[in-house]
């Protein structure tokens, strides 16, 4: 694993595993069950990045943002095509957040909530902006905004 490890509370281990394969090509590298037969946790690699995904613990206040009715981090996936990524995550069932589009910052972007309540970010880079760039587009894009 490296240095930060992402562990993800889910409403299901198992279910979750298959769906990050159906949603975003996961590989799976290993699988803990309990003696009853229930998936602990189910390591992943997406792209670079290995994933765990495992099953709600309400007594050690391990939710799945689904049931908390609220999420607070958002997971980015670098793609080859944002258009078909976003697509085959919606098959696979997600819900759509923010449809794709051409983001100030240089990338095609759309976001999707997983089955479970996370919420992903698939970035296609379509140009190279320099800091500069993307902090006038940002301050015109924002300017007078509130909240």
């Amino acid at each position: 694993m490296s240095q930060i490890a992402i562990h993800l509370v889910v409403t299901d281990a198992a279910t979750a595993a298959t769906w990050y394969q159906d949603a975003f090509g996961a590989e799976e590298i290993s699988r803990l069950s309990l003696p009853d037969g229930t998936t602990f946790t189910v390591e992943l690699r997406i792209a670079d990045t290995e994933v765990a995904v495992a099953g709600e613990m309400p007594a050690r206040q391990m939710r799945a943002p689904i049931n908390l009715n609220a999420t607070s981090a958002a997971f980015h996936l670098q793609v080859p095509d944002a258009d078909a990524a976003y697509e085959r995550a919606l098959a696979a069932g997600a819900t759509e957040y923010e449809p794709v589009h051409d983001a100030f910052w240089g990338v095609r972007t759309g976001q999707v909530l997983d089955p479970f309540g996370h919420r992903w970010a698939v970035n296609q880079r379509i140009q190279d902006v320099s800091q500069e760039e993307i902090a006038r587009r940002a301050a015109e894009l924002f300017s007078g905004a509130t909240g």
